[in-house]
C-alpha cells in the first residue's frame, strides 16, 4: 500500500454554491472582500472531510485580472487575505499543509491568450514571491501549453518551496494538453525544471487515465484532481467565458467520483483530490474508500 496525499476540492465553485453569487471572472476573489471567513470555512470543511492540504484561494489573484475591474492596487492585500484564510483553517483544524496556488494568466484553458515569456515569468514570480516563507508548497495549476509550463515554473521558483505542476488536458484525449501539445513533453519540461510532483487537473475524469500514463513516465510522484463539468469543448474555448457557461454533470455524485479516483490509485497515483464542482462530500467519500482499502492518508 502507498501513502496517499488527499488534496482538497474546488474552492471557486464551492464559494459560488455557498455565497449564492453568479460567477464572474473575479468571483472567488470578490467573496473574500464581501464575506470574510467564508473561504476559511470551506478550507475547514475540506480538512474535516479528510483533505491534508489547503490550497490557497489565490488562483485568480493576478494583476491582469484585477486590473480589468480597477482593483490592481489591492494585489498584495488580496494575496494576504487568501493566505490568512488558509492558515486560519489549518490552525483551527490542528494539522495539514498550505499550498499557494498560481492559476493561468489571461484565462483558464486558453493558451492563445497567455502573455509572452518576457511578461509572463515576471507576473508569475510576483505571485510566488507573496508565498515566500508562508506556504509548504506551490501549485502551478491548470497549465495548458509547453510555453505556459516553462513560464509558470520559472516564476514559481520565487516562492523558494517545492513546486507541484498540474496540467489541464483535453477532455477527449488526455494525452494532450488543451493546446494540443503532448502531455509527455510538458512533463519532461517540468521534471527538467525541478518540480517535485506532476498532476492533471480541471479536466473530465474520463480523460485522466490517459494523462496518468504520461505523468508516470517522469518517475515523480503523480496524481490528479478532475472537475465535474460537462465537457469543455473546443467551441467553449473560442470565447472568454466564465464557468457559469458550463454545467455540472448530473451524474457527478461522491460515489461516482470516488470510483474514478480509486481507479487512478490503481494506476499508481498517490496525489488525489478534486477541482471544480468537487465538494467536501466528494472528498469525504474518497477518504472513506481509502481507509477501507487500507491506504494511509498523509
Amino acid at each position: 500500500m502507498s501513502d496517499i496525499t488527499l488534496l482538497d476540492g474546488g474552492m471557486g465553485q464551492e464559494l459560488v454554491h455557498r455565497a449564492g453569487d453568479r460567477p464572474t471572472p473575479l468571483w472567488s476573489t470578490q467573496v473574500m472582500m464581501d464575506k470574510p471567513g467564508l473561504v476559511a470555512q470551506v478550507h475547514g470543511d475540506f480538512f474535516k472531510a479528510g483533505a491534508t492540504i489547503a490550497t490557497m484561494n489565490s488562483y485568480a489573484i493576478h494583476r491582469d485580472r484585477l486590473a480589468r475591474v480597477g482593483i490592481e492596487d489591492q494585489f498584495e492585500a488580496l494575496q494576504a487575505m487568501a493566505l490568512r484564510e488558509a492558515q486560519s483553517a489549518r490552525d483551527h483544524y490542528g494539522s495539514g499543509r498550505v499550498a499557494g496556488s498560481i492559476g493561468p494568466l489571461g484565462a483558464s484553458y486558453r493558451p492563445d491568450v497567455h502573455p509572452p515569456v518576457d511578461i509572463a515569468v515576471g507576473l508569475y514570480a510576483e505571485v510566488a514571491s507573496q508565498f515566500k516563507g508562508h506556504v509548504d508548497l506551490v501549485f502551478c495549476e491548470t497549465v495548458v501549453s509547453l510555453e505556459h509550463t516553462r513560464c509558470i515554473i520559472e516564476g514559481a521558483r520565487s516562492a523558494g518551496v517545492p513546486i507541484w505542476c498540474s496540467f489541464s488536458v483535453d477532455d477527449e484525449d488526455g494525452s494532450k494538453l488543451r493546446s494540443g501539445e503532448a502531455v509527455q513533453e510538458a512533463v519532461q519540461i517540468a521534471a527538467d525544471m525541478g518540480v517535485v510532483a506532476v498532476l492533471a487537473n480541471c479536466s473530465a475524469p474520463e480523460a485522466i487515465p490517459a494523462a496518468l500514463v504520461e505523468l508516470k513516465r517522469s518517475e515523480l510522484p503523480f496524481g490528479a484532481y478532475a472537475n465535474g463539468f460537462t465537457q469543455i469543448t473546443k467551441d467553449f474555448l473560442k470565447d472568454s467565458p466564465t464557468v457559469d457557461a458550463l454545467e455540472m454533470r448530473r451524474d457527478f455524485t461522491p460515489d461516482l467520483y470516488a470510483d474514478h479516483v480509486m481507479d487512478w490509485i490503481e494506476l499508481g497515483a498517490t496525489l488525489v483530490g478534486g477541482c471544480c464542482e468537487v465538494g467536501p462530500a466528494h472528498i469525504a467519500e474518497i477518504a472513506k474508500r481509502l481507509r477501507a482499502a487500507g491506504q494511509t492518508i498523509v
